[in-house]
């Protein structure tokens, strides 16, 4: 039977290109589908994430700290190609569960981010593990037109960066392994997205649209601005003992250098790419 709970949260998930409310509210959060290990049939478990890199992001199975593992981490054991949803794409995954020394890092990386995970593992004898999604099999954006999908990726970067500030702001006296992992996950993530408008989206509004030149030429420029401040945040992000005000700084500087292109492109494209 559907946890009543669960099904709301996926429901208002879909509806919202990944935002939610309530207890999740400005949560990393993914929308996991399995096979049934038993019934063969599908079923969808909202759930927490971690960045890692990579196009690879991680799950706990931590149920609350009970003594059994969820249903769902039963299920991708059994059938390891999972679904992912993350707001934005629906994609194909391969599950793996970290083992030994890797679990236990990746693991103690996440309860220094939130001592939470402790306190589930603390709960339980079993080991919680912890699951690796890579992405296999891309899908398209879930969006009607190529302006949605624009609006739909800013608004991902303008949600992880404002956590991103939050988390560098609770840090403390020093900056966690994790969310290192978060900021170069977002710095990737951005160059890849600049990378993309300048090889693809510009030359191609550029040629159909010649009136738009002195647009992209602005873009363009902004790109190579916002480049400067991300290699700026990952050289912070690289010294020993990255002081969290310094990181929080490069942050900040990032962030309204970004506000302002997103807002700028949205302004100009989003008539042109359709809504």
């Amino acid at each position: 039977m559907p946890n009543e709970f669960n099904q709301q949260i996926i429901e208002e998930f879909r509806a919202n290109g990944g935002k939610v409310g309530g207890p999740f509210e400005g949560a990393r959060l993914l929308l996991l589908t399995t096979v049934g290990a038993r019934s063969g049939a599908r079923h969808t478990t909202p759930l927490g994430y971690l960045p890692d890199g990579g196009g690879r992001v991680l799950v706990i199975a931590s149920a609350g700290g009970a003594p059994n593992h969820p249903a769902w981490f039963h299920n991708l054991v059994a059938n390891p190609l999972v679904t992912v949803e993350d707001g934005l794409f629906t994609y194909e995954a391969r599950a793996a569960v970290l083992e030994g020394a890797e679990r236990d890092r990746v693991f103690a990386r996440a309860v220094e981010a939130d001592p939470g995970w402790a306190d589930y593992q603390a709960r339980t004898a079993r080991v919680i593990p912890v699951v690796a999604l890579q992405g296999v099999d891309g899908g398209p954006p879930k969006a009607s037109s190529a302006g949605e999908t624009l609006k739909l990726v800013h608004d991902v970067f303008r949600r992880e960066l404002a956590l991103i500030r939050k988390e560098v702001t609770e840090s403390g006296a020093g900056l966690g392994a994790q969310l290192r992992v978060n900021c170069l996950t977002l710095c990737q993530g951005l160059h890849n997205h600049h990378t993309g408008e300048d090889i693809a989206m510009f030359p191609f509004l550029a040629g159909h649209r010649p009136e738009l030149a002195p647009v992209l030429e602005r873009l363009g420029r902004e790109h190579e601005r916002i480049a400067v401040l991300i290699e700026e945040l990952r050289e912070v992000l690289s010294a020993e003992g990255a002081d969290p005000p310094l990181v929080l700084a490069e942050v900040e500087r990032l962030t309204d250098e970004l506000e302002r292109h997103l807002t700028y492109e949205e302004e100009q494209l989003l008539p042109v790419l359709g809504t």
